[in-house]
Order: structure tokens, then C-alpha cells, then sequence
């Protein structure tokens, strides 16, 4: 898609990137994927065989591009959640994509790229707690399904009550919104959970999807945020997150408008991760 290499211009021309900081992930390993996609569904995907109702469900056509796209985002994800342990603090340009559940896809959604990552760290013994922090405008349902028996990953969603998915599957912590939530209760609500969550969790690692589909002007949102508004609940996160020591991974999340607007609101949170990368004099 056009939106990844216009964000990664735009952050590198905003200077809020530097080409010396830029990784490149490879696609991710069948058998990391398959820590929660079993082999049936990705070969079937990936070979453009699901079904026309399959097809629907997720919204968009198996092309090579899409394949290609979807493996190396997934990737991404794993290796910016590395980075992040080591560094304190990374973004991914991609991913977010927590509506696939492990044996379908769903809402834009092939492969939930947070629950993969989370996964794989966990099999390795790189960590073991994990927070998922979903603020996309959408409940995570996919990564709620994921998680549902393991007490090592807790997901939080904070979402449009009456949006998408019509059933949701219930997260750890779920705060749902009513439409038409603006800035100042909107990050009310985050305020009065996180820390607490963080508190009691220990997390060793926060996965962040910093969705800007709450955004106002948003086509598929149902909540009144402005620029300023999701700026100050990325601040927020990655500040409760850092201030604990806490290392947090950010992925884009969701985002519905013409492509000059999205990109400049997926552009917020590597602005707020720049200053407080200084803040908090990260590497």
C-alpha cells in the first residue's frame, strides 16, 4: 500500500527518523506463525484457496503483493518487539492487524501480528508477561481469542462500544466507549486504568497498537478525537510505560481517511516516541 512508504517518507522528512535507525524484518518463519496460525489456514491464504465467504470476512483479495506484504509485517512486529527489549523503546511502520483470529481472518485482518510476536517471545523465554494495549478505534477481538487461556499475555481494549466486530470476544480488560467520546474522557478512561494495570501486571514488555481510527474524521470510527487528543494518548502510554521502565513496542493500527490526512495522524506516535526517547535519554 501506499500509506507505509509515504509515512516512512514523511517521518524521515519530519526528522522524526533518522536512515541509521531504520531495520528491515524479514518475513516472518512458518513456524513463528504457526505459534498461533495453524498450517491449513496461512497455506490457504497464501495460496489465494479460502473461500468466497473466508474471502468476505476479511475484506480483501489474496494478491502476491497482499501475501508478501502481510508475512513481512508480521515480521516487522516480531522484530520491533526485540528492538524494544533492547532498546527500551521501537516503532513498526505496519501492523495492528488484531482482528485475524488463529484459524480465520476478519475485518481487514489475515494474521494477528501482536499475538504472533507475543507468542514467539514467549516460546523463546525472552520474556515472560506481556500487556497488550489496543487503543484502535475497534475491540481487538482476534487477540482476545488468542489469549483467552494464557495468563501470560492480559490484552486491554479501549474501542467504540457499537463498532465492529457486532460480537466481540471478551479482553481481560475491555473499556468500552460510547460514540461520539472526545479528548478529555477519552483519556480519562485510559488514565484511570493503565497505571493501576501496569502496577499490579509487571509486564516485561507492552505491545502498543496506536490506532488513529478514533480520530474524528475517521471513516470507520465512532469517536471524537482530535490531532491533539491522540497525541497526548500516545504521550500517555509511553510515558506510564517508560516511566516503570517498562520497554513498549508500537505497531500503526487502524486508519480510514484519503491518504494525506492518515498518514500525517499514523506520523503522532513516532512523534511522541521521539520526545520521549529523549525524555528518557533512550538509545
Amino acid at each position: 500500500m501506499a500509506k507505509f512508504k509515504l509515512l516512512h517518507q514523511l517521518l524521515l522528512d519530519q526528522g522524526l527518523i533518522e536512515r541509521k535507525q531504520i531495520h528491515v524484518p524479514l518475513s516472518i518463519a512458518r513456524r513463528d506463525l504457526e505459534e498461533i496460525h495453524p498450517r491449513r489456514y496461512h497455506e490457504t491464504f497464501s495460496r489465494d484457496q479460502l473461500t468466497r465467504p473466508e474471502q468476505r470476512r476479511i475484506g480483501l483479495p489474496a494478491t502476491s503483493a497482499l501475501v508478501q506484504r502481510t508475512w513481512l509485517a508480521v515480521g516487522g512486529t516480531l522484530l520491533t518487539a526485540r528492538l524494544a527489549l533492547r532498546y527500551g523503546l521501537a516503532n513498526h511502520l505496519a501492523g495492528g492487524t488484531h482482528h485475524a483470529h488463529p484459524d480465520f481472518g476478519s475485518g481487514f485482518c489475515i494474521f494477528n501480528d501482536c499475538a504472533v510476536a507475543a507468542k514467539v517471545l514467549l516460546r523463546r523465554r525472552e520474556v515472560e508477561r506481556i500487556l497488550i494495549v489496543d487503543l484502535d478505534v475497534h475491540q481487538g477481538d482476534g487477540s482476545a481469542a488468542c489469549f483467552q487461556t494464557d495468563e501470560r499475555v492480559t490484552t486491554f481494549s479501549v474501542h467504540a462500544a457499537s463498532n465492529f466486530p457486532l460480537r466481540k470476544v471478551k479482553s481481560d480488560i475491555d473499556i468500552p466507549l460510547p460514540d461520539g467520546t472526545e479528548d478529555g474522557d477519552y483519556l480519562a478512561a485510559i488514565g484511570d486504568q493503565l497505571p493501576n494495570v501496569l502496577d499490579e501486571l509487571k509486564p516485561q514488555l507492552v505491545l502498543f497498537n496506536a490506532g488513529v481510527d478514533p480520530h474524528r474524521d475517521d471513516r470507520l470510527g465512532r469517536l471524537h478525537l482530535s490531532d491533539d487528543g491522540l497525541l497526548m494518548r500516545d504521550r500517555l502510554v509511553l510515558d506510564a510505560c517508560l516511566r516503570r521502565k517498562i520497554p513498549v513496542a508500537t505497531v500503526i493500527g487502524g486508519g480510514y481517511d484519503t491518504l494525506e490526512p492518515l498518514v500525517r495522524r499514523h506520523a503522532i506516535v513516532f512523534r511522541a516516541a521521539a520526545e520521549q526517547a529523549r525524555l528518557f535519554n533512550l538509545a
